[in-house]
């Protein structure tokens, strides 16, 4: 008898369709305490965090590599929206992931995973791509202060706007035709035009957040730097893996959005942050 017979059919079939239902539903006692329980010797979940302007589809080519290598991977949004509000949403999805993790953030990125990760136990790993490290107390503002301005920093423009509850800000673009020039002088016109066109602004606010907490003083650090960096100066990228005490620091000769220009650089830096999980 089909389904729609069964519903159809009477009483009897009521109480059949009671007892169908009944037996779809029922979960081994087993299998809901196994539920979502990373097996023992698994290997650890990559998160991987975009940084402004951006969105998840720059890990492209970074996270086809890994998943070739067998890896699971995220790649959430980051909304952009400043320090309290970014780190408080990816620390609720971190929360989520069963077993080890190594947690990945790209420039602004960088300052979210620092304060999201802290007091996770299992985030075993952070690893930084052309990324700004602040420490607790401090925002992006007073730390690139200690170093010469990058050549983004005059290519930015400021854009206002209204939220639902009458309350306004600032929003920061980079202006399209300079983004090849300061921010990605390594790709293709025709892809920086691409960019240009699709950035995510970030809300001006996130530039003088400070950090709370700065997970990195008590984890394994990975530094990535670009020694053509025209967004943040790597001199600074220099200073920060020093600071924390990175396990490993890779240069390499790229512009800011090395993940999408040198994805296999990149991609081998967080393999060996995974290795290194894996070993602990």
């Amino acid at each position: 008898m089909t389904v729609s017979g069964i519903l159809t059919s009477g009483k009897g079939g009521l109480a059949l369709t009671v007892a169908v239902l009944s037996a779809l539903t029922v979960v081994p006692t087993h299998a809901a305490d196994d539920l979502g329980k990373a097996p023992q010797g698994q290997q650890p979940t990559v998160v991987l965090l975009h940084g402004a302007f951006a969105d998840g589809s720059s890990w492209n080519a970074v996270v086809q590599r890994l998943q070739h290598d067998g890896y699971h991977v995220i790649a959430p949004p980051n909304t952009l929206r400043g320090i309290p509000q970014d780190s408080t949403y990816l620390n609720s999805l971190l929360k989520t992931i069963k077993g080890p993790i190594v947690l990945v953030g790209h420039s602004y990125a960088g300052e979210v995973i620092s304060q999201a990760a802290a007091g996770l136990d299992n985030v075993k790993a952070l690893v930084y791509i052309n990324a700004i490290m602040p420490d607790k107390g401090e925002s992006f503002a007073s730390l690139s202060s200690k170093f010469s301005p990058a050549p983004l920093t005059t290519a930015l423009k400021q854009v206002p706007f209204r939220n639902g509850d009458g309350t306004t800000g600032t929003d920061v673009y980079i202006q399209p035709d300079k983004l090849h020039a300061t921010f990605a002088q390594d790709l293709s016109q025709q892809q920086t035009s691409i960019m240009a066109s699709t950035q995510r602004p970030i809300a001006q606010s996130a530039f003088t957040d400070k950090l709370t907490e700065a997970a990195w003083r008590d984890k394994p650090v990975y530094v990535l730097v670009g020694n053509q960096d025209r967004a943040i100066n790597p001199s600074l990228e220099r200073y920060e893996a020093k600071r924390a005490h990175a396990r490993k620091t890779v240069e390499i000769d790229s512009s800011h959005v090395s993940l999408v220009s040198h994805p296999q650089a990149v991609t081998e830096l967080i393999l060996t942050a995974a290795h290194d999980t894996n070993h602990q």
